[in-house]
């Protein structure tokens, strides 16, 4: 196998981007550091954000910060479960994307970050 070649490891993990909004700029980074620690995230890139939305009946419109968490989709559960219990948020955005392709090296890199 070349090294551009993905290994059976990699072509049997479902990569994928995980979306998470935060209130603010520190929440956003708290919840990063965790989840890269705990090894549920490869990296989380951050970015201020503006939303728009209705919340009990309201409408809203917030600054926020939108998480860009990259993972094996395969710890999906436990990623949104560690979200859940450090979120300032009632009900907080957790949603998967999956990947359709991406840079062999990049996913031998993320699969590298949480498997330690």
């Amino acid at each position: 196998m070349s090294p551009s070649e993905p290994s059976d490891a990699q072509q049997s993990r479902q990569y994928g981007i995980v979306l998470v909004t935060a209130s603010s700029q520190a929440e956003a980074e708290s919840i990063a550091n965790v989840l890269v620690q705990e090894r549920l995230a490869a990296c989380v890139s951050l970015m201020p954000i503006r939303s728009v939305y209705t919340w009990k009946g309201e409408l809203h419109q917030d600054e926020e910060w939108q998480l860009v968490i990259k993972t094996d989709l395969a710890q999906f559960e436990a990623l949104a479960a560690k979200v859940r219990s450090i979120h300032s948020y009632e009900v907080p955005e957790i949603i998967a994307i999956p990947l359709v392709n991406g840079s062999q090296p990049y996913l031998a890199w993320i699969s590298e970050q949480l498997n330690g």
